[in-house]
């Protein structure tokens, strides 16, 4: 199985954005014959449903967070007076991106592309604060690295 995987926290405003940008290369990983998948940790009312439209792949709700790891990382309350926090808040305010501040809201998210067979994880990116997001060349080039299997 290969695939290129993003763990989104919440729908907060900055996840909605990286899983735009990641949507945004979903023609590329068509034509590579890798999925794009989205894990997330709850459906508060309607995250799913309004997470949907930002994001191009299929998304599975993993409830007992076990796509998280046994040791969950999380950023609390005082993670909001980071300055990058809010730079990245901004930064996806003005790229037209609007989110809510339903959940639980404190588990950092990630993006990972994982190869087929013994290929293993090609790229692993685990959020140091909210809204740390990808590089989106990065993971294009991780993609290309994956030997599909048929």
């Amino acid at each position: 199985m290969n695939t290129l995987t993003c763990g989104a926290a919440d729908d907060m405003i900055v996840y909605l954005q990286e899983a735009s940008e990641l949507s945004s290369l979903k023609p590329q990983l068509d034509e590579l014959g890798v999925p794009l998948y989205a894990v997330v940790k709850e459906n508060v009312g309607t995250e799913i449903q309004d997470f949907r439209p930002h994001f191009a792949g299929q998304i599975f709700l993993d409830e007992k967070q076990a796509f998280y790891g046994p040791q969950q990382r999380k950023m609390g309350l005082l993670g909001f007076i980071r300055l990058g926090v809010w730079q990245n808040f901004i930064r996806a305010w003005r790229s037209g991106h609007q989110g809510n501040m339903n959940g639980e809201g404190f588990i950092l998210g990630g993006v990972f592309v994982i190869g087929s067979g013994e290929q293993g994880v090609l790229l692993e990116h685990r959020e140091k604060e909210f809204g740390d997001k990808v590089n989106t060349e990065s993971v294009l080039e991780a993609a290309k690295k994956i030997v599909v299997e048929k």
